[in-house]
């Protein structure tokens, strides 16, 4: 891709996902919107493995029912830990984080779009939590020191970045020496047709940006994380056919959750 392609796709991105912060939809993209499923943000997160009490220890407005999966089920997180969310969007993620680390940890939630970073410090508000906070950013070009993050999350949004490697270097810079990736997001099992890499709709509704699974792993080592491992959620495929109604989507891509670590030394 190009740096004109590159900026294409982050500013469809970035209309597609503050539409969704305006106007507090879960559809995730145009041509999901109409689906039932994409209404009922609780039922969704449901899918995708977060608990019932999860649903009510967030701020009204922070669940839009977003995501592929649940980084919080593999991200272990501890009292204490700084934890970093790429592309945190109205915080959902990041509010359970905060009650995970508690008071002596901290929260970090990054997106590009403004009505996102917006939404999630207006629920920040709401509820008082002293432990998070919210930076306008790219994740190709965090607004975070060298090695001050303990954990990094994400939750269907690396798919959504034209340059995944450099999304990579940048979590490995800021990650601790011995610190750990957890995210939950979608990659490719089969080849993604032509057509369907050139839909920014798609491309939004997190399936056209998807990298095939095995360079995704090798994408990481390069980038010099260890003990990498990507694990495909078949099952996750139920509630991806409706965010492209009419289109084959589950017959290329589904949701992963993939871990690395940091050396220590």
């Amino acid at each position: 891709m190009n740096t004109i392609k590159n900026d294409e796709i982050r500013q469809a991105v970035r209309e597609t996902y503050g539409q969704i912060a305006e106007t507090s939809s879960s559809c995730c993209g145009t041509t999901s919107c109409c689906t039932p499923s994409a209404q009922q943000p609780q039922l969704l997160s449901l899918q995708l493995g977060y608990a019932p009490q999860d649903l009510i220890a967030v701020p009204d407005g922070a669940n839009l029912g977003l995501g592929c999966g649940n980084p919080q089920a593999i991200a272990d997180l501890k009292p204490g830990e700084v934890v970093l969310d790429l592309g945190s969007g109205a915080g959902f993620d990041c509010f359970l984080a905060a009650t995970q680390v508690g008071p002596s940890g901290h929260v970090i939630g990054v997106d590009m779009t403004p009505q996102m970073i917006t939404k999630a410090r207006a629920n920040v508000n709401q509820d008082g939590y002293a432990n998070v906070e919210f930076r306008l950013g790219e994740i190709e070009h965090l607004p975070v020191a060298d090695a001050s993050v303990d954990v990094i999350i994400s939750n269907c949004v690396i798919n959504l970045s034209p340059d995944k490697p450099r999304v990579f270097a940048e979590a490995f810079r800021v990650l601790r020496p011995g610190g750990r990736l957890a995210v939950s997001d979608v990659v490719a099992f089969a080849p993604i047709p032509d057509d369907a890499r050139d839909d920014l709709e798609l491309l939004s509704s997190c399936v056209s940006g998807a990298e095939d699974a095995g360079v995704v792993a090798q994408l990481l080592r390069e980038a010099g994380f260890d003990g990498v491992v990507v694990t495909a959620n078949q099952e996750s495929k139920s509630f991806m056919a409706d965010w492209a109604p009419g289109a084959p989507i589950t017959d290329y891509v589904v949701s992963a959750a993939i871990q690395a670590d940091k050396p220590a030394a």
